[in-house]
């Protein structure tokens, strides 16, 4: 892998011109990229856990693995793995917190997270704090998987999946407290449309207060913010047994 650390930069929602093409960005921390391994591509090969740490970019709490060649990554850190652990990938790991395996695998009912939905791509699947997907049944090459949402959804047999749930769990009950927080995670102040003046937003302007208007609510660039968005189907909607929605 390259670096494990760089540092992260700036666009504050804007576009190569300099425009704002993305509102409410900007003031963030200047801070560290962590390089994470999703891949789990060294089979094999034993690492041991040198280190917990906090990561900004992200929910859940990343571990730094000095694997046995000498070389060091960072992975996502299951609730269970502790300093000084060891861990391995590859088929005939051991189904324990943090070794990462085939699907194939691994034991019906097994929970695991950093999931990949393509062979090779690395894991896509369950990596924020606290989640974790479900192995419900094995199905020929294929595997059921149920989702931190709900929906069932078939994943090829061998595409790996690191075994455990991510820590953090109480990530959620973090109380911001201040406004000056949020600034410091880039995020700026949010204006409703119809606060603004009419050159500002489509939303502005009327004497008083105001309604959206007709036909339909509208973004500042007068491009309409109602309705469907989405395509009526997607190509992985052959995978999916079970949606969340029933």
């Amino acid at each position: 892998m390259s670096r494990l650390k760089f540092i992260k930069k700036k666009h504050s929602g804007r576009d190569v011109s300099g425009s704002v093409t993305v509102r409410h960005q900007g003031g963030e921390h200047k801070r560290f990229m962590r390089n994470i391994d999703f891949k789990r591509d060294k089979i094999d090969i034993s690492g041991r856990v040198i280190s917990i740490e906090y990561d900004p970019n992200r929910t859940s709490e990343i571990a730094l693995i000095q694997y046995a060649d000498g070389e060091k990554r960072y992975i996502l850190r299951p609730q269970e793995l502790s300093l000084n652990d060891v861990i391995k990938s590859g088929k005939d790991a051991e189904v324990k917190p943090g070794n990462a395996l085939p699907l194939n695998a691994i034991s019906i009912g097994t929970v695991v997270h950093n999931v990949e939905l393509m062979p090779g791509r690395g894991g896509q699947l369950a990596r924020t704090a606290g989640s974790f997907v479900q192995l419900m049944a094995k199905e020929g090459d294929c595997v059921n998987l149920k989702l931190p949402s709900g929906e069932i959804r078939r994943v090829r047999g061998e595409c790996f999946a690191t075994v455990g749930v991510l820590g953090n769990v109480d990530w959620k009950n973090e109380v911001i407290g201040k406004a000056g927080t949020k600034r410091h995670m880039g995020i700026r102040p949010t204006v409703r449309g119809v606060a603004q003046n009419p050159r500002s937003h489509s939303h502005g302007g009327g004497e008083g207060r105001s309604g959206i208007g007709m036909p339909t609510p509208k973004t500042y660039a007068g491009r309409k913010a109602v309705g469907k968005t989405r395509k009526k189907k997607k190509y992985s909607d052959k995978y999916i047994i079970q949606r969340r929605k029933r």
